[in-house]
């Protein structure tokens, strides 16, 4: 190869002194030179294990958790003969259990990550060896190897493209694996080697490539290629990326720059971060403090043992002596210690874990199996993507939420423009009036025009015809339209022309112009065809100046067949306007004016320009403008500038205005969820006045909130004043309803929380430009605190980083679950940031999906997801957190009191096979059932009564106080446990008259009523009854009664006379009446006060839910009684043509703020408003405030604002 004089002769390092790679060079047909920089091979690797490995890695990663580590230490304590009183498998049974079944389930997981890496790694690839194509595996390719790819042939590793079947070096390319978008998109290679078509040419390229390190990003490339001593810039247009897949092209040839775990796609294959429940967070605090209690009561034991042994013990040493090696009382009570730390360790089970996971894995496939969550137009079920998240669903407070594509469908329709000051697209009576609401003439014939689209329709005719009547304002307005896009067309029969667009956006535009005569026929590299009024004109496309998020614009320079050059610009009236020539000011007045119009009407806008071009300016523009492009550093910034200084002085055109349709159901979610006291706020990049008429056609805002705030300050000083403005609006409106009373929570309160009690509703709409300032750290608390005070907040005009930003900021200081929902990559850091991430899998790819934790395909199943399947998953694991707790309390305390009737000898009252079955047999199946099956009201009802769903905002169900009245109850019915058969033995006889009590007959006892008060406390907790639970809960006592009796038969102790001594005891001791009687006395005593305290609280205060479930029962019975009665009315079907506001039918929005067509029938939650059972909620609501307001919000800024 002949190095150019540019390129230095000395190479410098390629890697830094750390390893990392700083550049790259790559050598083509060069494997040993490559060799030498050790680059990846093209083999991924994305299991974890392999055969020898699994075991030693995958238990050490298991032992990372500290309940497993804990369960271990317990075990090797065990170990020790002098201080165990159990045998080991009373803790290596269930830690085995738990283990084997997370190691089966790594393993399951791994084993499809071997299947699916080889299945990759084994795919065929053409590689070029020695002037000869071969077939190889994909992870035989290295770097600097020159692969051929076929039509249809994924890309095997990121290629710098050289070649192709189609002209100038062109190909297509589908990128759904890495963008979810199946748009065809268009790659280019650059033309010196467009030429190198055979192999034998191929063979003989040696040129080099000097480039970007391997990173993540996948829209940019930078790099050049050195050949022939000439230098060569490279883009991401001449880039095929690994994952993408060939279309529409015979073949190409391209050379490896990344391979395998270096490719784009594998950089961005990182890990999502683990999120945690706060019922997780809560659990380990629980745990550490159980521990401390284990500890403690270990202590108290210990200290017994060792004062019972120095002045009891020591006078019976002559039969009770003291074990080998223990010379002390105080020695005797230090492995006393240890004893009962292994006794009572059941108070922690590890069968709690595996039972929380295998509930939350039941409700992920409930979301994942729900038909009504199911959209059948896409065939897409909703999908939990993750098991661990579920019972949050029934925490949320805030909604944080895209709007294209999310609350609307991202299906664009060209809806009406504005050429030269006319405005376009009204629709018209055949008089030539504007139309009324609801009426519909025919749409415009575009029959004249044989490459019409049929799908697409226009109202006004009068475009038509100023068309036909050769305006040349429209024509250029069209020609735009037609020349100025990046669109791909394919023309599979004469006429049927297919376009791919890369958005919704362009592809209706396009799709406009053809219908008015301007169809784009075909594009080459360097020519775009258009058929203009059925003539075709092809034009030389000379640059294309790229849309971005920073430009906001796209501009494309081409020359006409008579020889003009011209620039064609379309982007945002906020940029294009001020880039305008000032001849044009008054036109430029009347489009805005048609703007604002358009945006009020929730449409989206674009303004149209050109610019004609001196040839000679030109020449001298572009010469800049490769230089620019091939600039080893800062080349993004050169070409910007050069972008935006030929991109100046434009002539207007016009604008042009696109709907996209709301999705159905989208107001009536988002009233519900309101009504469920949820906050919604939509993050938008649509410019103002679209986003606050959208939020009127969702019924986010409305025309009976007291007030809409509009922030719109270009300035640090100009937000904060008017973000002050709204809290001093709210403070007097909230001061002149509640007169003395407020004036007294004034001096008493956080200024967080009166502001979030305040009287009417109120809504916040902010700007990008002072969201900017808004979020930065001496104002977000001020601006956190107005908008947590208004019901709906819209936040306009913002980046993707912005929408992460707020919902981190809410996340900071707020004690409240958040949810991000959105359906496009620009949603990807706001999914992530919050608690719970939900992907709508819709227009705009799956890359917000594959971020999310939850997706489906339409906002409204939001509301099932977070009112039904969300709810029910906080009720059931609460439900079972609390049972849990109380069931091994209660079965472990009793070894503590019968410390004091042992010499604090460390002897266990049950038998040890029972120790070990009671979590994992006797009551495992039971709460199981329970925590994945029960639910406390029909799903009909929890979507009907959304103040249901607040119980769970306030974690009411679950929290430390729950958490204390469980361990009391457990702690109540222990004392019971032991003392009343303790009671009843101490003069029982039998009924042959010998003496009743001995060892293990009140083992036998005890553990009998243990089983059966446990079992019927958990048919009191179950409020949901099925087949499973009936079979589980009285499987589980029959299952007790079978083992009890075989463990005392005489066939086991023939077989393990060592392990089975007591033979026959089970059955003389339950032959026995008193002892019977003993059962039952301590089961009913230990039962009924939680039965009587539960009857009085249903009678004299009754939870929401408690009073919607006695309604439904006396509906359900009434509705039997009277069968020719339907007590449902079916909703009302209509149809709109639009989901905004301005399409809807007169009437919908008091439709659906009274609630009528939510199924609310006359179990309304409005006829619960003054029942004293709400009363509760919204008291604990309130105190909750202003508690979380020291936690979250600086008190000295409250106090300050407090003061003005």
């Amino acid at each position: 190869m002949t190095v150019p004089r540019e390129m230095p002769e000395k190479w410098p390092r390629v890697r830094a002194a750390g390893g990392a790679e700083e550049e790259r060079r790559v050598r083509a047909n060069a494997r040993e030179y490559n060799e030498k920089f050790q680059y990846a091979s093209n083999c991924i690797k994305t299991s974890k294990y392999n055969i020898v490995t699994f075991l030693p890695v995958n238990l050490f990663e298991q032992f990372q958790e500290v309940a497993n580590t804990y369960f271990l230490f317990l075990l090797i304590l065990q170990l020790i003969p002098q201080i165990s009183s159990l045998s080991w498998f009373t803790t290596i049974v269930p830690l085995v259990l738990v283990l084997t079944i997370t190691a089966v389930k790594d393993a399951t997981d791994d084993y499809f990550r071997h299947k699916s890496d080889n299945q990759v790694n084994n795919r065929q690839s053409q590689v070029l060896i020695g002037g000869v194509l071969r077939q190889e595996q994909w992870m035989n390719v290295r770097v600097g190897d020159i692969i051929k790819l076929e039509n249809n042939q994924f890309v095997a590793a990121d290629l710098l493209l050289l070649s192709s079947s189609e002209p100038h070096g062109l190909c297509y390319i589908e990128t759904a694996e890495l963008d979810g978008e199946t748009n065809m998109k268009v790659r280019q290679a650059i033309p010196v080697t467009s030429e190198l078509g055979d192999t034998s040419k191929l063979a003989r390229f040696d040129g080099e490539v000097i480039c970007e390190p391997p990173n993540n990003k996948l829209d940019k490339f930078g790099g050049t290629l050195y050949w022939k001593e000439n230098k060569y810039p490279l883009s991401n247009q001449n880039m095929l990326l690994r994952g993408c897949v060939l279309r529409n092209t015979e073949w190409c040839f391209g050379l490896v720059i990344f391979a395998g775990p270096d490719t784009k796609l594998m950089q961005n294959s990182g890990r999502t971060k683990f999120k945690r429940t706060s019922i997780d967070r809560l659990m380990n605090t629980l745990v550490l403090w159980i521990f401390g209690f284990l500890v403690c009561m270990g202590v108290i034991l210990a200290i017994g043992n060792a004062i019972w042994e120095h002045e009891v013990g020591v006078c019976f040493q002559i039969y009770l002596p003291w074990d080998e090696g223990v010379h002390s009382a105080f020695f005797s009570g230090f492995l006393s210690f240890w004893s009962y730390i292994i006794i009572l360790n059941t108070v922690v089970p590890i069968s709690l874990y595996v039972s929380v996971e295998v509930i939350r894995l039941g409700h992920s496939y409930f979301i994942n199996w729900d038909k009504k969550m199911y959209c059948a137009k896409r065939r897409t079920p909703a999908e939990a993507r993750t098991t661990t998240l579920n019972e949050e669903l029934g925490q949320v407070e805030y909604i944080f939420s895209d709007k294209t594509g999310t609350l609307t469908q991202n299906i664009m329709v060209f809806s009406k423009c504005s050429v030269n000051g006319h405005s376009y697209g009204d629709v018209q009576d055949v008089l030539g009036h504007k139309a009324e609401l609801g009426e519909r003439p025919e749409p415009v014939d575009f029959s004249f025009n044989p490459l019409a689209d049929p799908r697409f329709q226009f109202w006004d005719p009068s475009l038509l015809e100023a068309v036909k009547l050769g305006d040349p304002h429209v024509h250029e307005f069209f020609r735009l339209l037609s020349l100025c896009h990046t669109v791909m067309s394919e023309e599979k029969d004469e006429g049927e022309l297919y376009y791919k667009a890369q958005s919704p956006d362009e592809g209706a535009l396009v799709a406009a112009a053809r219908n008015f005569g301007f169809v784009f026929r075909s594009r080459t590299p360097k020519t775009i065809t258009v058929h203009e009024l059925g003539r075709a004109i092809t034009y030389q496309l000379l640059a294309i100046l790229d849309f971005n998020n920073i430009r906001k614009r796209m501009s494309v320079i081409v020359r006409s067949p008579e020889g003009r050059i011209r620039l064609y610009c379309k982007g945002a009236d906020t940029i294009l306007l001020e880039r305008l020539h000032p001849l044009t000011q008054d036109l430029a007045n009347v489009t805005t004016d048609h703007l604002n119009e358009y945006a009020g009407e929730g449409l989206r806008t674009l303004v149209l320009a050109y610019k004609d071009l001196e040839e000679s300016y030109y020449e001298e523009w572009s010469e800049r403008l490769h230089r620019a492009g091939s600039a080893p550093e800062a080349r993004e910034d050169r070409l910007a500038r050069l972008y935006d200084e030929v991109e100046h002085d434009m002539l207007l055109l016009g604008a042009t205005a696109i709907e996209d349709k709301l999705q159905q159901g989208v107001p009536e979610t988002i009233a519900i969820l309101t009504l469920a006291n949820i906050k919604i706020w939509v993050l938008t990049g649509d410019k103002q006045e679209t986003a606050v008429n959208i939020g009127y056609s969702c019924k986010m805002l409305t025309d009976d909130m007291t007030e809409v705030f509009v922030v719109t300050g270009h300035t640090v000083l100009e937000v904060r004043e008017e973000l002050r403005k709204a809290r001093e609006k709210m403070m007097d409106a909230s001061r002149s309803v509640g007169n003395g009373f407020y004036q007294e929570k004034l001096s008493s309160s956080k200024l967080t929380s009166v502001l979030e009690a305040i009287a009417g509703e109120y809504a916040l709409v902010i700007n990008g430009h002072s969201l900017a300032h808004a979020l930065e750290a001496d104002m977000e608390v001020e601006f956190l605190e107005t908008a947590c005070a208004c019901k709906a907040v819209i936040c306009c005009r913002v980046t993707p980083l912005q929408k992460a930003q707020v919902v981190e900021l809410v996340k900071k200081y707020k004690k409240a679950v958040t949810l991000a929902i959105g359906d496009g990559a620009n949603d990807v850091s706001m999914i992530k940031t919050a608690h719970i991430g939900v992907g709508i899998s819709g227009q705009e790819g799956i890359q917000a999906v594959l971020a999310s934790d939850y997706s489906f395909s339409q906002f409204k199943f939001l509301q099932r997801l977070l009112l039904v399947h969300g709810r029910w998953s906080y009720l059931r694991m609460c439900k079972f957190l609390c049972y849990f707790f109380y069931k091994n309390f209660a079965f472990t305390m009793v070894h503590f009191w019968f410390g004091f009737f042992c010499g604090f000898s460390a002897q266990t009252v049950y038998d040890q096979y029972f120790i070990t079955l009671y979590n994992i047999v006797y009551t495992s199946l039971p709460v199981l059932a329970m925590g994945v099956f029960d639910q406390d009201v029909p799903e009909q009802r929890s979507m009907e009564y959304p103040k249901l769903y607040e119980p769970g905002q306030l974690n009411l169900l679950f929290n430390k106080r729950e958490f204390f009245i469980c361990i009391a109850q457990g702690i109540y019915t222990s004392v019971l446990m032991f003392f009343i058969p303790y009671g009843v033995f101490a003069d029982a006889t039998r009924d042959d008259g010998t003496q009743l009590a001995d060892y293990q007959s009140f083992a036998v006892t005890v553990a009998t009523s243990l089983v059966i008060v446990v079992s019927v406390q958990i048919g009191l907790d179950t409020g949901f009854w099925t087949a499973i639970n009936h079979f589980f809960i009285w499987g589980s006592l029959a299952a007790y009664f079978a083992i009890l009796f075989a463990m005392h038969s005489d066939g086991l102790f023939q077989m393990f006379p060592n392990q089975f001594r007591f033979v026959g005891n089970a059955q003389n001791t339950l032959a026995q009446p008193t002892v019977w009687l003993t059962i039952a006395l301590t089961t009913v005593v230990c039962i009924m006060p939680v039965v009587a305290f539960r009857f009085l609280k249903l009678d004299l205060k009754p939870e929401l839910s408690d009073t919607v479930r006695v309604r439904y029962t006396q509906l359900v019975r009434k509705k039997q009684k009277t069968q020719h009665r339907c007590m449902r009315r079916a909703g009302r079907v209509g149809s709109r043509r639009s989901g905004y506001a301005f399409s809807h039918q007169e009437g919908f929005g008091e439709l659906i703020m009274s609630g009528k067509n939510m199924r609310l029938s006359s179990l309304a939650l409005s006829s619960f408003a003054a029942r004293p059972s709400t009363g509760w909620i919204e008291t604990l609501r309130k105190k909750k405030g202003s508690d979380g307001s020291t936690a979250g919000s600086p008190s000295g800024v409250a106090d300050k604002m407090l003061k003005v």
